[in-house]
C-alpha cells in the first residue's frame, strides 16, 4: 500500500488529454467551492483520479456508478479511461452546468442524475455488470456502503475512498482496535483491500485526515449461506458492547445467551473482537436456528 500526496500542478498540465478545460479554469468559472453541507473535498489531481480509474478497469463493459461527483475531476477519468456507460448522482445544483459540459464531451456516454445518493437505489440504473467507483463524501460514506452491501450481489466491485479511519475497518482482522461490525459485515460478503493511502493535501480544501482507496469484490463462494439482516442483528449486539463479555452483550437478542454460545463452541467469557469472522457466521446460524 502506497501513499499518494497531491502533484496538482503537474497534473494541469496533462489536463488536455481529455480536450477538456483544466479543473481550476472549471471551478473558477462556474464559481464553486467545496461546501461542507455537502461533505465535499475536491480532487484536482490527474495522476491520482486516473489511478482510482484504473484500479476498477476493465470500465467500458460495465455500468458504472459515481456518488458526488462535484466538478467532475474522477468523472473525467472514468470518462478518459474507457468507461461507456457511467451514472454519476449528484444533489449540488452548481454541479450540473459542469456536468454537462462534460456530458456534450463525452455524447451518450455520461448520464446524471440530481439527487441524494441515500434515496437512489443504483441497483436500477443499468445492467449488469455495476460497478460504483467514488470519493464518498466523509459524512454519510459508512452509511452509503452498508445500503450497497444489502444488494452487494448487484455489483463486480466497488472502489470507493473513505477517510482512512472507517477503510482500515472494512479490512481489520480480529483483537484489533479497527474491528468491529463493519469489517465483518464488509468482510463476510466481499474480498476487501485497501489499495493505496491518499494525502490529505491531495484535496480542496484539504481534510483534517488521510483517505485511503479501498475495493470491495463480492465473494462467489462465501460458505455457509447466512441472512445478512440476522449477521446484522448479531454484529450489532456483540459490538454494541465490545468490552463486555457476549454472555452479556448478546443479551439484547432476547434468546438463550448460553444456549447460542454452547452450541457455537463460543466461550461466554469471549468479546466481540475476539471472534473472527467464520465465528459470526456460525454464530448467526445458530442464532436463525433457536
Amino acid at each position: 500500500m502506497t501513499d499518494v500526496s497531491s502533484q496538482s500542478e503537474q497534473a494541469t498540465g496533462k489536463l488536455a488529454n481529455d480536450g477538456l478545460p483544466p479543473l481550476r479554469e472549471v471551478i473558477a468559472e462556474h464559481g464553486l467551492s467545496a461546501q461542507k453541507k455537502f461533505g465535499q473535498n475536491f480532487l484536482f489531481d490527474l495522476n491520482l483520479t486516473g489511478r482510482i480509474a484504473r484500479t476498477a478497469a476493465p470500465l467500458d463493459t460495465a455500468t458504472v456508478i459515481e456518488i458526488g461527483p462535484g466538478p467532475g475531476g474522477l468523472t473525467r477519468a472514468l470518462l478518459f479511461n474507457g468507461a461507456k456507460n457511467l451514472t454519476v448522482i449528484e444533489r449540488d445544483p452548481r454541479c450540473q452546468p459542469v456536468l454537462t459540459q462534460i456530458s456534450n464531451h463525452y455524447p451518450n456516454c455520461l448520464h446524471v442524475i440530481d439527487g441524494d445518493a441515500l434515496e437512489v437505489d443504483v441497483t436500477t440504473l443499468g445492467p449488469a455488470p455495476r460497478k460504483i467507483v467514488a470519493n464518498l463524501p466523509y459524512n454519510v460514506g459508512t452509511l452509503l456502503l452498508l445500503g450497497w452491501l444489502e444488494k452487494i450481489d448487484e455489483f463486480a466491485s466497488l472502489t470507493l475512498m473513505f477517510q482512512k479511519e472507517v477503510a482500515e475497518r472494512v479490512v481489520a482482522k480480529p483483537k484489533t482496535k479497527a474491528y468491529g461490525r463493519l469489517s465483518v459485515l464488509c468482510q463476510y460478503l466481499c474480498d476487501c483491500d485497501i489499495l493505496f493511502d491518499v494525502h490529505r493535501s491531495a484535496f480542496t480544501p484539504p481534510p483534517k485526515v488521510t483517505s485511503a482507496v479501498v475495493q470491495l469484490v463480492p465473494k462467489v463462494d462465501r460458505g455457509e449461506n447466512i441472512s445478512l439482516d440476522s449477521l446484522a442483528k448479531v454484529t450489532q449486539a456483540a459490538f454494541g458492547q465490545r468490552r463486555k463479555m457476549l454472555r452479556a452483550s448478546l443479551k439484547s437478542l432476547n434468546i438463550d445467551v448460553l444456549a447460542l454460545l454452547e452450541q457455537a463452541g463460543i466461550a461466554e467469557t469471549a468479546r466481540a473482537e475476539e471472534l473472527s469472522v467464520t465465528d459470526f457466521v456460525r454464530l448467526t446460524r445458530i442464532y436463525d436456528s433457536l
